[in-house]
């Protein structure tokens, strides 16, 4: 029987987290694997210790996955079970807030599910999606790809796709959009009676936008939350 709730999603900073990113067989949390997992410490913005590991699907490795992250049947032939490899994330992780890109949609239910085949309970750490923050702090971009997002910063995307350089990519992506999100605390500081407010829906941060019928505050979280509110004071 499973047991355990899962984490919150946060919208904001956290200064000591584990970023992680994981690769996999393909997209279905209940019909595709891991293949590998990668993390890094981080304490008050700085990497501390890196952790990353294969995992043996049990399962041939389909050639569009492979081609992405170019990892073949030969390299996890005798990696660590899901299980094992598991078990060393969670210890490496801790109760840390958990950071990641897209791992709200993708590679949470992947640890989820993981989880719950292996041991029998869950994760709860809380975490940060960093698509979500980057839609917070940059809500001009019309693409957030972790790739994207490090173009926009001058970050170099060598080695894309694996999970280890996306991790030390998204750490880096996660530290320059603080600076942008302190930016906007302290302007929103500034503007009394202008804060904006929270979506009752997901907890993300409402922003002002322009509609057909006039200003509206938006979820920063679309386009998975669609809250949207009469901007009466715009």
């Amino acid at each position: 029987m499973m047991t355990g709730k899962t984490g919150k999603r946060l919208n904001e900073y956290a200064g000591n987290y584990v970023v992680f990113d994981l690769e996999t067989t393909g997209f279905s949390p209940v019909k595709d694997e891991i293949i590998e997992i990668s993390a890094l410490r981080v304490r008050n913005g700085e990497v501390k210790e890196e952790f990353t590991t294969l995992v043996n699907p049990n399962m041939p490795i389909p050639y569009a996955a492979s081609r992405v992250n170019g990892i073949t049947d030969e390299m996890v032939e005798d990696a660590p079970q899901l299980s094992e490899a598991l078990a060393a994330f969670w210890d490496f992780a801790g109760e840390d807030v958990l950071v990641g890109h897209n791992i709200h949609s993708f590679d949470l239910p992947f640890l989820y599910e993981g989880a719950k085949k292996a041991f029998c309970r869950q994760m709860h750490n809380n975490y940060v999606d960093t698509l979500y923050f980057a839609r917070t702090c940059m809500p001009q971009l019309g693409h957030y790809k972790l790739t994207d997002i490090s173009e926009q910063f001058g970050i170099a995307t060598t080695g894309a796709h694996r999970a280890l350089a996306d991790c030390y990519m998204n750490q880096k992506c996660y530290e320059r959009l603080l600076e942008i999100w302190q930016k906007k605390q302290e302007e929103r500081q500034q503007k009394e009676g202008e804060e904006e407010p929270c979506c009752p829906q997901c907890g993300c941060i409402l922003i002002k936008r322009k509609g057909k019928f006039g200003l509206f505050w938006g979820c920063s979280g679309f386009p998975d939350c669609r809250y949207t509110k009469n901007c009466r004071q715009c």
